[in-house]
């Protein structure tokens, strides 16, 4: 799918954090909470360091920092929503011309997906709304945290030349807020009673792989089912701005291992979401990884800074 990220390849130690995952109602997927909490151009499936984002290494903007690009424009109708309560989020693509935008071409088994993260990126949410026939899109949500959060876009029309978008905008959910600070990177994700190794080094600016291994009472699941068509989605986000990436797996056997092949934008810290589907239920695990700066030719210097803890080795 194209994409100014355009995800390739991914080599590296991905360091994990975890989250717990569950379902809440037709047509949400699963729910990514925090564990500890202190008081107190164009992105899409292709595809800074803690507190800000360091310059797109590609030299283009990543998807889901603008609410219009291309000539199409993200219209949030509901930006605020209750914490703890079930409610309803409307939004609508629309043109240059601002008619909503009624006709797309299908990926990965929908017309639009829709992926709402919170802006400390310890909640998440791939959503699948419906489209009603003016073009207005709806889908349930219930949040259990307030705060900020960003909802993203990922879809492609079906007018002639128009390519793979991901617009982003902002979300306020209301109610009293304690911000959660963004979980450290580990080498292992636990939901469920699956556990999710990661394999692989992020890089920015460099292909490589990614090869997340899931087992399940110590024996590994060899009989993952498809999910929207694969046998597991990844999103990334980077921390600070919430710069995104959507991954798809290469083709392969369904499990233990799924291989995803991308590329950073920049060097800096990131929010890995990795959705996978097994005895019916989807499931995320979530994981903290920290992209290394790319090489330097000029100076002669070599990619440094494994995203990997201490002592993982691939």
């Amino acid at each position: 799918m194209n994409n100014a990220l355009r995800i390739t390849a991914f080599a590296a130690a991905l360091a994990a954090t975890f989250g717990t995952a569950y379902g809440v109602g037709r047509g949400v997927d699963p729910l990514v909470a925090a564990e500890n909490r202190p008081a107190g151009e164009h992105g899409g499936h292709d595809g800074g360091g803690e507190g800000g984002a360091e310059p797109a290494a590609t030299g283009h903007a990543p998807g889901g920092l603008q609410i219009s690009d291309g000539g199409y424009t993200l219209a949030l109708e509901t930006p605020v929503v209750p914490a703890g309560a079930r409610s309803e989020i409307r939004f609508a693509v629309k043109d240059d011309s601002g008619r909503k935008v009624t006709a797309y071409r299908r990926e990965h088994g929908k017309e639009l997906h829709f992926i709402l993260a919170s802006t400390d990126l310890t909640q998440y949410r791939h959503l699948h709304p419906v489209r009603a026939a003016d073009g207005t899109w709806s889908t349930p949500v219930d949040l259990p945290e307030a705060g900020g959060y960003r909802v993203f876009a990922d879809f492609t029309p079906a007018a002639a030349g128009a390519g793979n978008l991901t617009l982003g905008a902002d979300l306020a959910v209301s109610g009293a807020y304690r911000p959660a600070a963004l979980p450290a990177p580990a080498a292992v994700a636990e939901v469920d009673g699956y556990r999710v190794t990661l394999g692989g080094e992020l890089r920015a600016g460099r292909a490589g792989e990614l090869r997340p291994s899931i087992s399940r009472n110590g024996r590994p699941v060899t009989d993952l089912e498809p999910y929207l068509g694969a046998y597991g989605h990844l999103v990334a986000l980077r921390a600070g701005d919430l710069a995104y990436l959507h991954v798809h797996p290469n083709e392969g056997d369904p499990g233990p291992v799924v291989s995803f092949t991308a590329t950073a934008p920049s060097a800096g810290t990131y929010r890995l979401f990795l959705d996978f589907k097994h005895q019916g239920k989807v499931r995320t695990a979530a994981f903290t990884v920290r992209a290394a700066a790319p090489a330097s030719d000029a100076e002669g210097h070599r990619e440094g800074g494994s995203g990997a803890p201490a002592g993982h080795a691939h």
